[in-house]
């Protein structure tokens, strides 16, 4: 367990951009997002160390993308293991249920699916977050009152330094389903209803051995059970409590040992690192924020882990999240662009609550006779998961900053996830996002739609940090990039467009079918974002001063 920091003098008449209360994996990546973008930022966790045993397991490519954005690719690649293979379900008698291809790299140029341990997961972010200058993380400090006035809010802190303040433009809370901050919002929760107890038990085994699949489910009535990785060289299982079971007897480490031992699993060849009782359920708040609290992660939504979406949702709330703040706290965007935040990502989240049940809908079931019909049905389709599993309506934000169509209503297409290609630039092959840094990114069928552009678009453009990419099949000119594997051009020819405009958080903004759309399609971006007319050094300093105002 990483120690915990030495109390350090605090500033408590300093006013922060932004405050995150909650410095676990969704507070340590707003932390990160919004340090590297240059904002003051103080991470309060009440929590004096960090919890160093498992929690979460599992992230997909879109989140892979998102590490990537935050400049720590690398680093956790480093401390997780990609799926090699299927992730599988199967029933009673071994037979395949479904089975889906979890092999290789997905869509966002990381691989489709990875398992970590989550105490090495938050070293990677806490560290990166800690060295950026204008972070600052106090642990051990419980906030304790909130307080929101017209220019900021205050926070009543208690901890290892006594009781005190922290005031910030804007307070975040990232802390967990008991969130403090939410209790201070007026806002209600939508609670579908969804409860179901399972034994999480994590181990290491005392050997290195092969698990294929990796990842899978048994659909057995007499006790539906889950077996993944838990990150290199550990394993997971859980278990469904059944219904003559008491919480309290089943989360013993003599029924754990006695609940892995038809595994294989024994005190002679694994180490028991932690079991606990966890009630899955299924709800979201209805509004994620209010005034200048915000809420994410957890303390904004709640999923049974069935689609492992829990970690993945957090992180999506912060990288949508994070541009917004950004934009609004340098002056680049009025502060209602932040109601966006919850009605894009509220229902976002909404469809991986509704895919989580209606699988654990499918595995939960605990009579032998369903169960029976179940496996005819799903063993009929030759386990093919777009057969097999219910259907879902496709992971899509809700309505934000998204292109209109001329009716008003949202353009086709529009708010769905991006991918990410590799391109040579200057000679350099690499993903989009490596070699643009990130940001609103611009994709053109070559440059003549940029002609299009004129000097009021590109000084927007410019402004929001924005990335122009014009893509060519062959060698590119100068300031082009060559889409050598034919990621791009082949998709937006196949939807007769000549341009995109990718959002910071890689959801499609717009796409554009002529040069003229395009110079429109900027000009719909300018209008979504809210944008003012400010005095720039009054915003940096909190201040914005709107047109017309002395």
């Amino acid at each position: 367990m990483k120690e915990a920091s030495s109390p350090v003098q605090y500033d408590s008449s300093r006013v922060h951009d932004v405050a995150i209360v909650g410095f676990g994996p969704v507070g340590q990546m707003l932390a990160l997002l919004l340090g590297r973008a240059g904002h003051d930022v103080v991470a309060l966790e009440r929590w004096p160390s960090p919890y160093d045993l498992p929690r979460a397991v599992h992230f997909d490519h879109e989140i892979g993308r998102i590490f990537q954005a935050a400049g720590v690719g690398e680093e956790v690649r480093a401390v997780t293991a990609p799926v090699p293979d299927h992730y599988e379900w199967r029933n009673a008698a071994g037979e395949p249920l479904v089975r889906i291809d979890w092999s290789g790299d997905g869509p966002s140029g990381w691989p489709t699916a990875s398992f970590f341990s989550q105490p090495g997961l938050e070293t990677v972010l806490a560290e990166a977050a800690e060295k950026q200058p204008t972070v600052t993380v106090r642990r051990g400090c419980e906030v304790m009152d909130v307080q929101v006035g017209t220019d900021g809010v205050q926070l009543s802190t208690s901890g290892a330094d006594g009781t005190g303040a922290v005031r910030a433009r804007y307070v975040i809370g990232a802390d967990g389903a008991n969130s403090f901050v939410r209790s201070a919002m007026d806002t209600s929760v939508t609670d579908l209803g969804f409860f179901h107890d399972w034994l999480i038990v994590d181990t290491l085994p005392h050997e290195e051995e092969v698990w294929s699949p990796m990842n899978w489910q048994l659909c057995d009535p007499e006790r539906p059970t889950t077996i993944v990785s838990g990150g290199p060289g550990r394993r997971r299982w859980e278990f469904l409590r059944l219904a003559h079971e008491s919480v309290e007897d089943l989360n013993t480490e003599e029924t754990a040992w006695r609940l892995l031992e038809p595994w294989g699993r024994t005190p002679k060849n694994t180490t028991l690192e932690r079991h606990v009782v966890y009630t899955f359920q299924a709800r979201w708040v209805d509004a994620w924020r209010e005034g200048r609290l915000l809420l994410a992660g957890d303390a904004a939504h709640q999923m049974p882990p069935f689609a492992g979406q829990g970690m993945c949702s957090g992180m999506r709330d912060a990288a949508n999240l994070a541009w917004k703040l950004d934009l609004v706290l340098t002056g680049r965007a009025h502060e209602d662009l932040l109601d966006t935040y919850t009605s894009e990502r509220s229902e976002h989240v909404q469809h991986a609550i509704g895919m989580s049940m209606a699988l654990g809908r499918v595995m939960c079931v605990l009579d032998a006779d369903e169960a029976a019909a179940r496996d005819r049905r799903m063993i009929a389709t030759g386990a093919d998961p777009e057969r097999a599993l219910p259907p879902t309506p496709p992971p899509v934000l809700g309505d934000g900053v998204l292109q209109r169509a001329a009716d008003g209503t949202r353009a086709a297409g529009v708010g769905h996830l991006s991918p990410q290609y590799t391109l040579i630039h200057h000679g350099r092959t690499a993903l989009l996002d490596d070699l643009t840094g990130g940001g609103f990114t611009v994709l053109t069928d070559g440059d003549t739609p940029l002609r299009a552009l004129d000097e009021a678009d590109r000084a927007f453009l410019t402004d929001i940090g924005a990335h122009l990419v014009p893509l060519y099949e062959t060698a590119a000119p100068e300031d082009g990039y060559t889409d050598a594997p034919g990621g791009y051009l082949p998709h937006l020819r196949e939807h007769g467009h000549v341009a995109a405009v990718i959002r910071p958080d890689f959801y499609l903004f717009g796409a554009a079918t002529d040069d003229t759309e395009l110079h429109g399609l900027v000009g719909q971006l300018r209008a979504l974002l809210r944008r003012p007319a400010v005095d720039r050094d009054a915003a940096a300093s909190g201040r914005l001063i709107v047109a017309g105002e002395q």
